[in-house]
């Protein structure tokens, strides 16, 4: 297993769990479900699989020290911070510089830091297939994950011809990437049988991200390879990423390249999975009672249903007569909203930081 590498991307802000989830220690640094913080649930659950040298993280300069202090198994240099966000194709790109640079051979995943996935061996099983598919053929491998209602706020993969397998799993063609849809285009999505949600789980070679980075982004690719270049000369890498990495093109790796290129492939996930991407998320993942309210921390429900209470240890949440209301309290502040609203969270985080809040 030494010419696979695993890279987790842990850079995002978790805007939508405000106010738990704050600028230096977001979503993933927090135990949103479980008793752990995302990111370390995410390491442990690669614990066996590759070396603990070959697990990467890439961070951002704000997060830097948190996430040292959530993954002391791993290499202080394995953790490796953006001076500024440039979207996941820069992130992949930096990945693999990285990982060229120990191993130019290698194979490596790209994982997202905040995924909750209880079933660790199918995750791993279904890990080490994608492995197989990528070190097999120079595909660009993206792990699906088969649907279980009509979501539309996930992005999907279309699923073409069965080209291959491994391990009894079969691996298929890519059609197309799609948006995240209207209800009614998710059930047929769903009915068909053909889609899976798109987890934002990649596995490649270096050679085979590097030769896509060129053919589709080559404005990108070549800012990388000055960065690759100027390190390859001796430069320290900080220093370098502090010059160069702003100028880098801002685009996602989705549209840089997976949705262009024409050899990608997918396979079904055969674990459970959870992007627990917004607070109604920890509904699924805490206890109801009988009048489906859900407390994680100190909470009393009286003729109320239906609502999400977070708090610390020591304070009571108390409701009556209400219902299907988020109500998050922390040190400095305390959310009130509707669970039907809750992606509009983001859009006032957006309007706290504007008003330097």
């Amino acid at each position: 297993m030494e010419d696979r590498y695993i890279v987790i991307m842990a850079g995002g802000s978790g805007e939508r769990f405000w106010p738990a989830s704050r600028t230096k220690r977001p979503k993933h640094l927090l135990p949103i479900v479980g008793e752990e913080p995302m990111l370390a649930q995410t390491v442990a659950r690669l614990e066996g699989f590759v070396p603990t040298e070959n697990v990467f993280v890439i961070t951002n300069s704000q997060q830097l020290a948190a996430v040292r202090e959530v993954c002391t198994t791993l290499p202080e240099a394995n953790m490796v911070a953006e001076p500024v966000g440039r979207d996941t194709a820069a992130a992949v790109g930096l990945a693999m510089l990285l990982i060229k640079e120990k191993n130019p051979d290698a194979t490596l995943a790209m994982l997202p830091a905040d995924a909750f996935i209880s079933d660790a061996a199918g995750f791993r099983k279904a890990l080490n297939v994608a492995f197989r598919a990528a070190e097999d053929s120079p595909s660009l491998v993206t792990l699906g994950i088969a649907p279980t209602e009509p979501a539309t706020g996930y992005g999907y993969i279309q699923k073409g011809e069965a080209i291959n397998q491994f391990e009894g799993q079969d691996v298929y063609k890519v059609v197309e990437f799609k948006e995240k849809p209207d209800l009614a285009t998710a059930e047929a999505y769903l009915k068909s049988g053909d889609y899976y949600w798109n987890a934002g789980m990649f596995v490649w070679s270096v050679s085979a991200i590097s030769n896509a980075l060129s053919r589709y982004t080559p404005t990108l690719k070549s800012g990388l390879d000055e960065i690759e270049n100027r390190r390859s000369a001796g430069e320290p890498l900080f220093a370098l990423l502090e010059e160069l990495y702003p100028r880098l093109e801002k685009i996602s790796i989705d549209f840089a390249i997976m949705e262009q290129a024409d050899n990608v492939v997918t396979l079904a996930a055969t674990f459970d999975w959870d992007d627990v991407g917004a607070w109604p998320a920890i509904e699924r993942h805490f206890p109801k009672d009988e009048q489906g309210n859900v407390a994680d921390g100190s909470a009393v429900f009286e003729s109320s249903s239906g609502n999400i209470a977070v708090g610390p240890d020591g304070h009571l949440l108390a409701f009556v007569g209400v219902d299907d209301l988020i109500v998050v309290k922390t040190e400095d502040a305390t959310l009130v909203c509707s669970k039907k609203e809750a992606q509009k969270i983001k859009d006032l985080v957006k309007r706290l930081d504007a008003d330097k809040r």
